[in-house]
């Protein structure tokens, strides 16, 4: 079976910057697993997660599902892969919010109707049904976030990389997302402050420190 997602000996370096944001790092996440990413701002966590769906240039090699991430490969990659950014608004496209969650499944050649229902069971199992017929724009961060996040699950992704997907949420908010997160079958890579949050989901903590990942099995361990 194929790991979710591999990266090996991968750099990241912006244009006209003198040193790599991250350098060099390897790691795995295999099927069904959820991993959080944590480190300081400014650490590289959303560099990493945008390198892995290739929205970002990198050196090294990234492997989604056994596909190489090369620039001919980029739409196989992406429909295996579900993203959540951290500015919900960078990923909401259409004035009403059941034609936002559905179009991920209509663009895949899912029959309009067929797509809306799945849509409508997605937004139920986040708790925001009642938003379907409403304006993304009518509506408090929160359920944007929410909303973004039911467009990234819709089409059942073998990957979810999550950018902070708690930090719009009041505590009975992130306590539900834990559990649903927690039920999900697709892998996880997971980027947060939220360490309470983290553990709550997930069972290793990738960190990274001065552009390096470290690795820690218990949130307790970790160190910045």
């Amino acid at each position: 079976m194929n790991a979710a997602l591999e990266f090996k000996s991968v750099s990241i370096r912006y244009p006209r910057r003198q040193t790599d944001t991250i350098s060099n790092i390897s790691f795995t996440i295999y099927p069904g697993e959820k991993a959080a990413l944590l480190g300081l701002n400014g650490s590289g966590k959303t560099s990493l997660l945008l390198a892995a769906v290739g929205l970002i240039p990198f050196s090294g090699s990234i492997i989604v599902d056994g596909i190489p991430l090369e620039e001919r490969n980029f739409q196989k990659v992406r429909e295996r892969t579900g993203f959540l950014f951290n500015i919900p608004e960078d990923q909401i496209l259409f004035p009403r919010v059941l034609d936002d969650v559905s179009y991920g499944l209509i663009r895949k050649g899912v029959a309009p109707l067929e797509a809306r229902e799945k849509a409508l069971s997605v937004l139920e199992m986040l708790g925001i049904d009642e938003t379907a017929e409403l304006s993304p724009y009518q509506l408090s961060h929160g359920q944007r976030q929410r909303i973004a996040l039911a467009g990234a699950l819709v089409t059942n992704p073998s990957l979810l990389l999550l950018d902070e997907p708690s930090s719009a949420l009041d505590p009975p908010g992130r306590l539900s997302l834990a559990e649903i997160l927690q039920k999900i079958d697709s892998s996880i890579l997971l980027a947060t402050h939220d360490i309470e949050f983290a553990s709550r989901i997930c069972s290793r903590f990738l960190v990274i420190k001065d552009r390096e990942i470290r690795e820690y099995s218990s949130s307790g361990e970790i160190s910045f």
